[in-house]
């Protein structure tokens, strides 16, 4: 489950309507649903959250609307407290966060870091617990890190790992199988996403690469965080991932083989380069 499934898409003659899905919200309130267990939607819904109130105090383009703020964090609520997961954040809408935060000095100008790291307070623990009960629940015959830790630490990856675990143990047809390489692709974007930093490791002079060009930004980040020419082999494990990935995905007789490779590749890139993160001061031998 993702953070996307919270929300009901309409196509019609003036475009495409996006509302927020209460009524599952209703339901996850009242107790479980049938279609998938309290940790997948607790990890999408935390997402969800922190995404909209982050839009909410930083940009005011958040997509929920006064009451689904209130829906979405009721239902999460709920759900935590199934798992026996601690949440219980200061305000229950948006207008009670505007509240708080007022109240924590973050208004004015320059406020929206200081909201969006009231946020992180509160949503980074939440996505970790959640991320390591997640990891748990999933007997998967994928790739597991050599590090004691079941997770990256970078959450939006984590839940798209876990996406992509879950739908290769349920995977039976070709069809399954291609999809399997487009979860590859999801979890290198992920990456992509959360590990590069234009700032750190953007060519000078050029423009910020999208997500998507995954190759670009992964390299540049490789070349920037794993230096010399000694590394070079990374840097052409990244790309080769990459990929595979995509081959995997337009290849028209899909098959668990291919798809497992591919998805192993992906989970490996990922805490390779979670690992490049660190320094090797900072990497104690019985952590990563």
């Amino acid at each position: 489950m993702r953070s996307d499934d919270f929300w009901n898409t309409v196509h019609n003659s003036w475009g495409i309507n996006t509302t927020l899905n209460t009524a599952l919200l209703d339901s996850i309130t009242r107790g479980p649903v049938a279609e998938f267990s309290d940790i997948e939607i607790a990890v999408a819904l935390a997402r969800l959250a922190h995404e909209e109130f982050q839009e909410f105090g930083t940009s005011a383009h958040q997509a929920a609307t006064e009451p689904g703020s209130r829906s979405i964090l009721t239902a999460l609520r709920a759900v935590t407290r199934r798992l026996g997961i601690p949440f219980d954040p200061p305000f229950t809408d948006f207008t009670r966060f505007r509240t708080y935060w007022i109240g924590q000095g973050a208004a004015g100008a320059g406020g929206w870091q200081a909201r969006r790291e009231i946020l992180d307070r509160i949503f980074e623990p939440l996505h970790s617990a959640l991320a390591l009960r997640e990891a748990g629940s999933i007997q998967s015959t994928l790739a597991e890190p050599i590090s004691p830790h079941r997770v990256t630490g970078w959450p939006r990856v984590d839940e798209e790992i876990a996406e992509l675990r879950r739908h290769f143990e349920i995977a039976t047809s070709p069809q399954d199988y291609r999809n399997i390489g487009n979860d590859c692709v999801t979890v290198l974007e992920a990456i992509s996403a959360v590990a590069y930093d234009h700032a750190i490791h953007g060519r000078e002079g050029q423009p910020e690469p999208p997500v998507a060009s995954t190759k670009e930004r992964l390299d540049r980040f490789v070349e920037v965080s794993i230096v010399g020419a000694e590394n070079a082999p990374i840097r052409k494990v990244a790309r080769a991932v990459i990929e595979l990935a995509q081959a995997v995905k337009h290849r028209p007789a899909g098959n668990r083989r291919d798809a497992g490779i591919a998805a192993d590749a992906a989970i490996q890139l990922a805490n390779l380069l979670r690992r490049a993160q660190e320094t090797p001061a900072s990497a104690p031998p019985l952590n990563r």
